[in-house]
């Protein structure tokens, strides 16, 4: 059985060692390849390669999740939901486009998501971190992202009186009286260093979220807890987007406990430190 990853900067990826670890669980010969392109060009050709070469499906990340839904032949409520696909199955010369980012999102941090939020990043991921959290019920989510027919997009998607979509420069404005923030953007990740906002906005009783994985502790971590507030980093929402997806390729129900465990230790051969969630023991099914 053969898997894959399809998006740019992805060379330390986790996922070859977390679905073939998994894999192995249930007695499978799963091989899982990385595709690691940022040419919006190349997508359809890597699709066309991965199906052809007989491919279960292949994984999308940044920057092609929202591409990709005009590539497959039939997608998923959530994903047509979320206009944004994580996961493409092969099956019986179809293409099937799913989301698993929102459920991967809901299982890590809905004891954390509450009250007020800004959310860095309108792209794929972030589309899918807004459906979850106005899904788990936030008091009002305020997305921001650079790129303004990005944040149309996503306001037309969710037209949620809870939501609205702001610039940069509304930032500051609107971490004010914020209880939350979650990055949802790239930047953190190796390939795109750095801050999503200026550190000095992180204010007492703030709690933040990263959906970046690796590096573990991201930059925005490191200013959170050094500012004293509740931080939690990406590795839960990417083991549990990672189960949903290895039961869409294999038809197999995954150990997601067991999922988080080879997480954990992929991260500690890499180096890093493991993150899990507060008051959450890795090693037991949430």
């Amino acid at each position: 059985m053969r898997c894959g990853l399809i998006g740019a900067g992805i060379g330390t990826s986790l996922s070859p060692a977390l679905h073939e670890a998994e894999g192995r669980g249930h007695g499978l010969d799963l091989t899982y390849d990385l595709f690691d392109t940022g040419d919006p060009a190349a997508l359809g050709n890597l699709l066309a390669r991965a199906e052809s070469e007989g491919y279960s499906g292949v994984n999308i990340t940044h920057p092609f999740k929202q591409q990709v839904t005009g590539l497959v032949d039939e997608l998923s409520p959530q994903a047509l939901a979320i206009g944004a696909v994580n996961t493409v199955v092969f099956r019986e010369g179809r293409r099937e486009g799913h989301n698993t980012d929102a459920y991967g999102f809901t299982e890590a941090y809905r004891e954390l998501v509450k009250g007020r939020v800004v959310q860095t990043g309108a792209g794929g991921a972030g589309a899918a971190c807004a459906y979850a959290q106005l899904t788990l019920g936030v008091e009002h989510l305020t997305v921001i992202d650079p790129d303004a027919g990005r944040r149309e997009q996503l306001a037309a998607r969710f037209p949620d009186p809870r939501l609205s979509v702001a610039a940069p420069a509304d930032l500051p404005a609107a971490l004010t009286d914020a209880d939350g923030l979650v990055n949802a953007s790239p930047v953190g990740m190796r390939a795109h260093p750095g801050l999503p906002l200026p550190a000095e906005l992180l204010h007492r009783g703030l709690w933040v979220a990263d959906i970046v994985y690796m590096p573990v502790v991201t930059p925005l971590l490191q200013a959170a807890r050094d500012a004293g507030l509740r931080a939690v980093g990406g590795t839960a929402m990417c083991a549990h987007q990672a189960a949903a997806a290895f039961e869409l390729f294999t038809g197999r129900t995954p150990d997601t406990a067991r999922m988080l465990r080879h997480l954990d230790a992929a991260i500690h051969d890499n180096g890093a430190r493991h993150e899990s969630l507060p008051n959450q023991d890795p090693r037991r099914d949430p």
